[in-house]
């Protein structure tokens, strides 16, 4: 099932998305929220209606760097051994069509498409067999990155914590498991030109590893975000442009590059 957050003549809710084709895509509206137990209403509303929203509303964002060996590579960077985690705040995530802000104290934007899995249940110190119970579903990401902030302060806050740094989206694909979610083609493209392409099975450390290794530390929250780590390729946004991540069997995340006002 595809869940989507919305809104409508005011009014914020979930739906379960349906159809197939992209002006065939209705949403049917939940009772309830989905992380609990959850009806369909019945009632049904186009997707071309209405403002879709970030498909969830994270306590935290967990994201994980240097998660792919030849992205690690392209920036000069080792492989590290162990998963290496920093955080995004609440406040840099920005739906699908939201527009990423250029920050005004970098010069080097830079995209990082990446598979982003939602927790659905509180959860601490998860048993690598039991992950699959504590996952709710997964969504496109992309980890925007000041890169000449990262590199200049040697701490990723700033750099990579920003106002709208993190779009995520479209929804929430609850219908893949976890052997096909770390198998899945991740691309980015701007202005309709591909500039990252990579698949989820190229991952140093798997799902599974990320959050056995961030629960041992911390609880995690429905609604919660792991960033996954973003395949080669990442390169530079520029203000007009259009990015857009892709990830199979899930959707496509597009966003538009503007200067902050």
């Amino acid at each position: 099932m595809r869940i989507a957050r919305f809104s409508i003549d005011g009014n914020v809710a979930f739906g379960a998305v349906e159809g197939d084709q992209p002006d065939e895509l209705v949403l049917d509206i939940i009772k309830g929220i989905p992380f609990a137990d959850f009806e369909l209403s019945g009632t049904k509303v186009p997707l071309s209606k209405v403002r879709l929203l970030p498909p969830v509303l994270p306590n935290k964002v967990v994201a994980f760097g240097r998660n792919y060996a030849e992205h690690a590579r392209e920036l000069g960077n080792e492989v590290p051994d162990a998963p290496f985690a920093f955080f995004k705040p609440s406040t840099s995530v920005i739906g699908p069509g939201d527009p990423i802000q250029y920050p005004s104290f970098s010069e080097e934007l830079h995209h990082e498409a990446e598979l982003a899995v939602v927790i659905g249940r509180m959860c601490r110190e998860v048993p690598r067999d039991r992950v699959k119970d504590v996952v709710f579903g997964y969504t496109c990401a992309n980890d925007v990155t000041a890169r000449d902030v990262q590199r200049r302060e040697k701490q990723w806050a700033r750099a990579k914590g920003f106002d709208s740094s993190c779009p995520l989206g479209p929804w929430v694909e609850t219908g893949l498991d976890l052997a096909a979610a770390s198998d899945l083609t991740v691309q980015l493209t701007v202005n309709g030109e591909q500039r990252q392409l990579g698949r989820t099975s190229e991952m140093i450390h798997s799902i599974e590893d990320l959050i056995v290794n961030i629960s041992e530390a911390m609880t995690l929250l429905p609604g919660d975000v792991i960033l996954t780590g973003t395949p080669a390729g990442v390169g530079p946004l520029n203000v007009g442009d259009e990015v857009a991540v892709t990830i199979e069997g899930i959707g496509t995340l597009t966003n538009k590059v503007v200067k902050r006002g």
